[in-house]
């Protein structure tokens, strides 16, 4: 592996999975092996037959044109739509930190480019029964920087810069910023991404608009976003 990237979000619904295929597709496009794995996913489609649809990894892998088998990409798979720690509570199965660190240097070993997505916000907690798992635990296992996925609109300033505080109090290194449903010439999103670079100290890698199906950004310098010497 040449580098692995986590992909995070100021909260739920903010883009994650769609900025993750779109960076898929960016890195297959120029020429890389890429991969994605997502822990635990919550909120997924139970088919007749009761096997559970991971919808966001289908969805990247739709979006991104990867030919990475499904069964690599998320173990832990829940119907309920919860924070993961209360869905395994529900259903069972909860997040074993090792089993992901097995997976991830699994998938370490086959591609150049490894890409993890979390759930939910930085706080989201994975498991919290006899065994306490947050997301930034795992971030740290694994010895990857972030890409930090935020709305353009109202209210982004303090959660970007709630979400770099703690990343930078955990210290998990903050890769780059991503802008979702970002409107050019909208003074407030052009403002709040001169505000919240100003308040990190990290600069925006990528501006993304509604309905766009490529990022402005070119894969080698893309990838340079993922090259750590630390990553697993």
């Amino acid at each position: 592996m040449k580098g692995g990237l986590f992909v995070t979000g100021t909260g739920t619904d903010v883009g994650k999975t769609y900025v993750t295929a779109l960076l898929l597709k960016k890195l297959r496009q120029g020429g890389f092996q890429a991969a994605y794995y997502k822990a635990a996913m919550s909120g997924n489609r139970r088919l007749p037959d009761g096997t559970l649809l991971p919808g966001d990894a289908l969805a990247v892998k739709d979006v991104s044109g990867i030919s990475q088998p499904l069964e690599q990409m998320c173990p832990y798979v829940y119907e309920a739509a919860v924070s993961p720690h209360l869905a395994a509570r529900l259903e069972g199965n909860p997040v074993c930190l090792q089993r992901v660190l097995q997976d991830v240097h699994t998938l370490a070993g086959a591609y150049e480019y490894v890409t993890l997505e979390g759930s939910g916000g930085i706080l989201c907690p994975l498991r919290f029964d006899q065994e306490e798992l947050w997301l930034a635990d795992v971030i740290q296992a694994c010895r990857l920087g972030c890409l930090l996925v935020a709305d353009a609109g109202l209210g982004t300033i303090n959660a970007v810069g709630l979400t770099a505080f703690y990343l930078r109090q955990r210290g998990i290194p903050l890769q780059g910023l991503v802008f979702n449903r970002f409107q050019p010439g909208n003074r407030l999103h052009e403002d709040n991404v001169v505000m919240c670079e100003h308040l990190t100290g990290v600069k925006t890698a990528a501006l993304v608009r509604e309905g766009d199906t490529d990022l402005r950004i070119p894969a080698e310098q893309l990838a340079a976003l993922y090259e750590s010497e630390e990553a697993l």
